[in-house]
């Protein structure tokens, strides 16, 4: 490649890598496989060292990726803190040959015997937890390296962290060591989502037609990012901590470190091996490769680090990478089958979503008939035909999902899908959603799919938990005795027994557990109503933000974009839904049919302390910002987003927003702490 040409791939290879990195920690919505993208950034780095002249300090080779997300354009989520020490990334090889090339440098930079220690490469996200007298002090994400997003609050959340850590039996306090840790210290990990979780969460998101999270690495991250601490406790995450840091730390090796820990109550990996050649290496990465499917969470390799802490120091960094320290990839597990056919399926919100039925193949342990073509542009991107032999993965090794075509086996009677233009089921013509990429039929009101998935989706477990299944939904669907939610509150027993296979006893249990559902909570009925996007957490945030449905109906987008974890789409689309006509008269009749549709507390004022006063909340308190909002509108006042010159006060609590506090001192603003804002409700 000629100087110019490769200046113009090289310029060419980091606009596609700084987006993919940008998708990958920013959006959690990779646009590529980890192989693709390491593929490119080594290209980059060849190209780089033939022509080190055109190497610059915001090379994708020589920064880490970051999960900062602060565009300047607003508020900041998180606050951002330096890293005591640069959190730097790994450098990754997918060959044997490169792992015996680092222990070849190690060693002629060592010059000493020395030992490796082999751990499973955890897929999840990095975190940087520092203790000071044995508390959990502060917990920042990688960030870009330098300086990360302080995410404390939702660490507390994680079961497996200790806020506090435990004595280990048999330690003696002294004048020197009165404590078994040091007085601060640094430890690093990943915060991952186990499989039963992930499987959990994506069933959920799928349900309400939200886009499933693409493997638990995605999952974890965008948890960890929730602004609702309180969230974060029903999202299953774990921890694994495995490279501690500090001034004077007293151990020689990183194993040592790691025992230390785990003595102290810290969760530590034990599917860790010190091994003594890369032979051992080579049989703990080939055991691995292997057993990483029995597991009950994701890893995408295995970590081999330099064992002796002062050959670690001696080794050093790059820019990006230690040397001390490599990660080998395993790769993903692909299956090659026949694609026999493509169903296009009718969800409960009118998304048509294209199944690729298959032969019968073995993948990571379970047969995989069918797999997700996700939506048309997909399958046109793939080029796929009916008749093709596909090749197929598990999308964080849960969901199958086509990733190419075997183009040499494609016959010459190979037929090219069309994307229906109607809908499959009531034959509607389809619309579709740009943003999304996906096509939808609008006819609610008249598409038997729809109907049947939104009565289904009302009487599930986490909705109004009614004692039915799509079977029952089905037969009264077909008899006309049921066409919207409302219409169940209406069932009488001479409805139910002309239903097949039923008698008294079954038409009672119906009965009784639709009357039980009257007691169902305000966030979960609003849930149940099916609003596109509105999934489960959604649903509790507006909920409580709101506190009744008449505040929701006739909450402007505006107003709803101030709900925490409410974005332009879903303030949108809940916005439409209290608009029309239907959906309003539905939700008449569920309130004459005795449903809740305000919180326990509901308009009840507590006082009147606050009327008149708008307050501005930031930062951290005692209890979740949503519950803030409400006690200020249970004592007569109003909660706003943004401080103006009307604010009568911003309510700081623990690491409150420098934007908001740099303008209320700017306009005036008085500045009070949660104690001061209770004594004055009190």
């Amino acid at each position: 490649m000629e100087k110019a040409q490769a200046y113009i791939r090289i310029q060419e290879l980091r606009e596609i890598i700084n987006e993919a990195n940008r998708k990958y920690y920013v959006d959690n919505s990779p646009a590529m496989s980890d192989y693709e993208f390491d593929m490119l950034l080594k290209e980059l780095e060849a190209l780089e060292g033939r022509y080190p002249e055109f190497i610059t300090e915001d090379s994708p080779t020589r920064k880490v990726g970051s999960d900062l997300k602060n565009t300047g354009k607003k508020q900041k989520e998180f606050e951002q803190y330096p890293h005591r020490y640069p959190m730097l990334s790994l450098g990754n090889t997918y060959d044997i040959a490169e792992v015996q090339a680092f222990a070849d440098r190690a060693s002629k930079g060592i010059g000493n015997a020395f030992t490796y220690s082999c751990e499973l490469k955890f897929d999840g996200t990095a975190i940087c937890l520092t203790y000071r007298n044995g508390k959990l002090a502060r917990a920042l994400t990688r960030g870009d390296g330098a300086v990360g997003d302080d995410v404390t609050a939702n660490v507390r959340n994680i079961s497996n962290i200790p806020q506090e850590l435990k004595v280990p039996a048999g330690f003696v306090p002294t004048l020197m060591d009165p404590q078994p840790w040091p007085e601060e210290f640094e430890i690093r990990g990943e915060i991952y989502m186990p499989w039963p979780a992930f499987d959990r969460l994506n069933e959920e998101r799928l349900k309400d037609e939200e886009q499933p999270f693409a493997n638990p690495r995605n999952a974890a991250s965008g948890s960890l990012k929730l602004i609702d601490s309180s969230m974060v406790a029903n999202r299953g995450l774990e921890c694994t901590l495995y490279h501690m840091l500090g001034e004077d730390l007293p151990f020689q090796t990183h194993d040592q470190a790691l025992k230390a820990a785990a003595s102290w109550g810290l969760p530590v990996s034990d599917k860790r091996k010190i091994c003594r050649s890369i032979d051992e290496i080579e049989e703990f990465i080939t055991h691995w490769d292997t057993e990483r499917k029995t597991l009950l969470f994701a890893t995408d390799g295995i970590v081999i680090k330099i064992n002796e802490l002062p050959y670690q120091e001696e080794l050093g960094y790059t820019a990006k990478f230690p040397r001390w320290a490599v990660a080998y990839k395993f790769k993903a597990e692909q299956a090659l089958t026949k694609l026999l056919s493509i169903d296009y399926q009718v969800g409960r919100t009118g998304a048509v979503t294209p199944v690729a039925n298959l032969e019968p193949v073995q993948l990571s342990g379970t047969v995989v008939k069918r797999a997700s073509l996700h939506n048309a542009d997909q399958m046109s991107q793939l080029d796929i035909h009916i008749g093709d032999y596909v090749y197929v993965e598990k999308g964080g090794e849960i969901i199958p999902k086509i990733t190419g075509v075997e183009l040499s086996r494609r016959e010459a009677d190979a037929v090219l899908p069309s994307f229906p233009e109607t809908c499959p089921d009531c034959g509607t013509r389809l619309i579709r959603d740009e943003q999304e990429a996906k096509s939808f039929c609008p006819n609610q009101t008249g598409c038997p799919t729809q109907i049947k998935g939104r009565l289904v989706h009302f009487l599930s477990r986490k909705a109004m938990n009614v004692i039915a299944g799509e079977a029952t939904i089905e037969q009264l669907y077909n008899k006309a005795l049921v066409w919207n939610a409302a219409d169940f509150y209406e069932l009488q027993k001479e409805h139910l027994l002309t239903l097949d296979g039923w008698k008294e006893k079954s038409a009672e249990r119906f009965l009784k557990s639709l009357d039980e559902s009257r007691k169902v909570p305000f966030e979960r009925v609003l849930y149940a109503l099916g609003i596109r996007y509105v999934g489960e957490t959604t649903a509790k945030s507006v909920a409580r933000a709101f506190g009744n449905i008449e505040a929701i109906k006739n909450a402007t987008v505006e107003e709803l974009l101030k709900t925490d974890d409410i974005g332009q789409v879903i303030a949108e689309s809940i916005y439409e839904f209290f608009r029309d006509d239907m959906n309003l008269d539905t939700v008449e009749r569920l309130k004459a049919a005795g449903l809740k549709f305000e919180t326990e507390s509901g308009p009840v004022k507590l006082s009147e302390k606050l009327a008149g006063k708008t307050i501005v909340i930031s930062g951290n308190f005692s209890i979740s910002r949503d519950d803030m909002k409400a006690l200020i509108v249970a004592h007569g006042g109003k909660s706003s987003g943004s401080v103006s010159g009307k604010t009568a006060y911003l309510l700081a609590g623990e690491k409150p927003g420098p934007e908001k506090i740099k303008k209320a001192e700017s306009l005036g603003v008085e500045i009070i702490g949660e104690d001061e804002f209770r004594k004055m409700i009190e």
